[in-house]
């Protein structure tokens, strides 16, 4: 079943083509890497399917309905969700607000105030559940800055995962963190997807022990175009594919 189709996307700013006829499905239960080299379209690419940007031509439906430039908020209504880093976008903010801005905004109450909402039970059991998932259950009161930067990774898939979504796309999950903790953070992110029953997970990665290891699906962009969409075993068979793409032959 397919839930989310990106159908002969082009994506112009001014005479600049990012994205040149790129057509893609994700289905039910498919983890999908999206790869390719510095400027092949990748961030055009997530703007699009998040929503952010309506393409100049073509069409993006998520489970059936047309979405191209409907923006982020309606599409987590609609069950499509994307990691924002708002440890970034809202440094004040403990771990525990962080993870709870989600939930109302889920909720639809996201103009509520904090302190309004120091005795709903409900809205802070759900922020320690998903805290908890995360590993994260005992830093609730903790200046989110001031996590170290594996956990503020996890931080951001957190909130992302709180708004139940049935599709989550990530964008880079494992960047600026250490090979061990960019393992942990994926066999933490894969288990709390299964638990929360997320469908689909969509994300985009530069680390190929990180793509090759945990995707059923790569999508290889370069110049804006789809080079590759396949498992990964059919994308480490393709010499060239792999030269073009991470610049190298993949051992």
């Amino acid at each position: 079943m397919t839930l989310l189709e990106a159908v002969d996307i082009r994506m112009f700013y001014g005479s600049v083509c990012a994205l040149d006829g790129v057509t893609l499905r994700i289905g039910r239960g498919e983890f999908v890497s999206i790869i390719g080299p510095n400027g092949a379209g990748k961030t055009t690419l997530v703007n699009v399917l998040t929503g952010l940007l309506a393409p100049t031509s073509g069409t993006v439906r998520f489970k059936g309905e047309d979405v191209g430039g409907v923006g982020p908020v309606r599409l987590a209504r609609l069950g499509m969700a994307r990691a924002f880093q708002l440890v970034n976008v809202f440094p004040a903010l403990t771990v525990g607000e962080t993870i709870a801005v989600a939930v109302l905004a889920r909720l639809g109450r996201g103009a509520r105030l904090f302190a309004a909402l120091a005795g709903e039970r409900r809205v802070w059991d759900e922020v320690r559940s998903v805290a908890e998932l995360f590993g994260l259950g005992d830093t609730l009161a903790r200046p989110a800055r001031t996590l170290p930067q594996g956990d503020k990774k996890l931080l951001d898939v957190a909130s992302a995962f709180a708004l139940h979504p049935e599709v989550i796309l990530l964008d880079e999950p494992t960047s600026g963190v250490s090979t061990a903790d960019k393992h942990a953070i994926m066999e933490v992110l894969v288990q709390a997807a299964a638990r929360l029953g997320i469908h689909s997970i969509i994300q985009v990665e530069h680390d190929m022990d990180i793509v090759f290891g945990y995707s059923d699906r790569i999508v290889a962009l370069h110049q804006g175009r789809v080079l590759a969409d396949g498992r990964p075993a059919e994308l480490q068979a393709n010499d060239a594919v792999m030269a073009t793409v991470v610049g190298r032959a993949h051992a």
